[in-house]
């Protein structure tokens, strides 16, 4: 079997209404499909970023891998990762991530399973939480506290919410207000996205550990390996990374600082598949948990193959364009804050074609 075509096609449309982080802000949703094609087998799709600085990279890998086959994933990949002519991280391993992606839904479906039962296997239902708490204009404690029960009686049993954009003074207050509306019976996980250096961390973690918080997401920056040390040694809230991190030796480099509990692979940036897989591994070897970052569409079946994975990230309406659903699967939430993978084969996920052509670029 040979790949006859590989394509990547780039969407964009407006949210409903931008949200900020810590440390931007959002006015729209862009995503890349990338669809490879075989001489006779079946089609592979892919989902990744859609950034300027990718696109270049992505549309040379597509027309290296033309003509190989399809299921020599580590190869393929092998081949996309060449430093010395691509780069080491960033840009050029999101150009190669839904690439794999796409190569790892055809093998499922000339296996006839499906990706989690492929690429291992350990549970047919994952945990989810429900990723919001965002900033808004004029958005308010009560604003803030309803969202957030609202996501808890969708189901989920856990929930997370930004903060660091405000002082430290009044995030403590929406900390302690989101934990007072949910309640001590739900996880609430905090996300920073690198607005503090590492003393404010440190600072702002004594403020709100009574909240009982189930981890603190990115604290400082993505290569502040000292920082994480200096912050996990001194707050007893577990400190969760790794969203920006690439390739399984970026990973190792995290995992070294013994500082963070939580490793957050992101399929669509690091490297896809191949690179998810082996960083999950080495994890597993240290101790170490899975919660991946990124929509539910993507991680659901990857948390789902391996023993460490402990919550797979859920965007409630993320992927709502404002015609209707980018994917054409609902993955609802059961009471228990889970959701059953799809047994189809292939990687569990379906293009809203007739939703997506709108909003092409």
């Amino acid at each position: 079997m040979k790949i006859i075509a590989a394509d990547a096609t780039y969407y964009r449309w407006p949210r409903k209404a931008p949200v900020s982080n810590g440390m931007h802000t959002w006015t729209d949703i862009s995503m890349c499909l990338v669809t490879i094609r075989t001489d006779g087998g079946p089609v592979g799709i892919g989902v990744g970023s859609a950034s300027p600085g990718e696109r270049q990279l992505r549309d040379e890998f597509c027309s290296l891998i033309v003509g190989m086959d399809p299921t020599m994933t580590e190869l393929i990949s092998s081949k996309l990762s060449d430093t010395k002519m691509y780069g080491r991280r960033g840009f050029e391993t999101a150009a190669l991530s839904p690439i794999d992606m796409a190569l790892w839904d055809i093998k499922a479906k000339l296996a006839g399973l499906p990706l989690h039962r492929l690429v291992g296997g350990f549970r047919d239902r994952v945990p989810i939480y429900i990723a919001g708490g965002y900033y808004g204009h004029d958005k308010s404690l009560k604003d803030l506290q309803k969202e957030m029960v609202g996501y808890v009686k969708k189901g989920a049993r856990a929930v997370k919410m930004k903060v660091g954009r405000l002082s430290q003074i009044d995030d403590a207050k929406r900390v302690e207000a989101v934990r007072s509306a949910v309640g001590y019976d739900i996880r609430l996980m905090l996300d920073a996205n690198c607005a503090y250096r590492s003393h404010e961390a440190v600072q702002f973690a004594k403020r709100v550990e009574a909240c009982d918080i189930a981890w603190f997401e990115e604290p400082v920056g993505p290569e502040d390996y000292a920082g994480f040390a200096r912050i996990g040694r001194r707050t007893s809230i577990p400190l969760a990374a790794g969203e920006q991190e690439y390739r399984i030796a970026g990973f190792r480099d995290l995992m070294a600082t013994d500082a963070v509990s939580i490793i957050q692979p992101d399929a669509r940036w690091m490297g896809g598949i191949t690179e998810f897989m082996k960083v999950a591994a080495l994890a597993q070897a240290q101790g170490l948990d899975i919660a991946a970052h990124g929509p539910q569409h993507v991680h659901l079946p990857l948390v789902g193959a391996i023993p460490n994975g402990i919550y797979a990230e859920y965007y409630d309406d993320d992927f709502e364009t404002p015609s209707g659903p980018a994917f054409a699967e609902e993955f609802a939430v059961d009471p228990d804050g889970r959701i059953a993978l799809s047994m189809r084969p292939g990687a569990g996920f379906t293009p809203n074609d007739e939703v997506l052509s709108r909003y092409e670029q």
